[in-house]
C-alpha cells in the first residue's frame, strides 16, 4: 500500500494521514528529549557554578577550539542565538575565570574565546561521569546505528532549516 496520496491540484505527493499523526508524534518525542537535555545541562552547569546557557558556551568552545579561540559569531551560530547573547554571557564566563576573550589580530572587529585551563581541568573531571551516562543513553544503539540514525538527525535538521525559511518567505 502507498504511504502518500496525491492531492487535487498538486503536483507533489502529500503525507498520508498516518505520516501525518507519525510527524506529530516525532515532534513530540524531540521535545521531550530537548527537555531532558536542558536538564542535563542544568545539572553539568550546577556543577560549575554557571547556567545552561552558559554551559553550552563552554561546551561550543570545548568543541570547536582548535588552538587560536573561536569567533564570539562561530559560537552564536552553532548555538542559534545572537552574537549578543554570547558576548554578554563570555564576558561574565571570563569574571569567573572560565574563559578568555581576545581582540584578533586579524580583524579587530572579532572576539575570540577560549576556555582556561580551569574549564579544561572541570570539564576532564566530568568526563567519565558524561562517558558513563552517554554508554546508558545510547545503549541500545551499535556505533554503526548510531553513526546512521545521527547522520538521519542532521538531513532532518536541514530540512527543518529549510521549512523555517520556506514558512518565513511565505508569511
Amino acid at each position: 500500500m502507498n504511504s502518500r496520496v496525491v492531492e487535487k491540484n498538486s503536483d507533489q505527493p502529500q503525507p498520508s494521514a498516518r505520516n501525518q499523526d507519525l510527524a506529530k508524534r516525532f515532534a513530540w518525542e524531540v521535545a521531550s528529549i530537548n527537555v531532558h537535555l536542558q536538564q542535563l545541562r542544568h545539572f553539568w552547569a550546577k556543577t560549575l557554578g554557571v547556567s545552561g546557557p552558559q554551559w553550552m558556551i563552554l561546551m561550543a568552545l570545548a568543541d570547536l577550539d582548535k588552538g587560536d579561540g573561536v569567533p564570539v559569531k562561530v559560537v552564536s551560530k552553532m548555538l542559534h542565538v545572537d552574537s549578543s547573547f554570547v558576548t554578554t554571557q563570555s564576558k561574565m564566563l571570563e569574571k569567573k575565570g572560565f574563559m578568555r576573550r581576545k581582540t584578533s589580530e586579524d580583524d579587530a572587529r572579532v572576539v575570540k574565546m577560549s576556555l582556561t585551563d580551569k574549564s579544561y581541568k572541570h570539564i576532564a573531571n566530568l568526563a567519565s561521569q558524561q562517558e558513563a551516562l552517554n554508554k546508558f543513553i545510547f545503549a541500545e544503539f551499535s556505533d554503526r546505528e548510531l553513526t546512521e540514525f545521527t547522520g538521519k538527525l542532521a538531513s532532518l535538521k536541514d530540512q527543518f532549516e529549510k521549512a523555517c525559511l520556506k514558512v518565513a518567505m511565505d508569511i
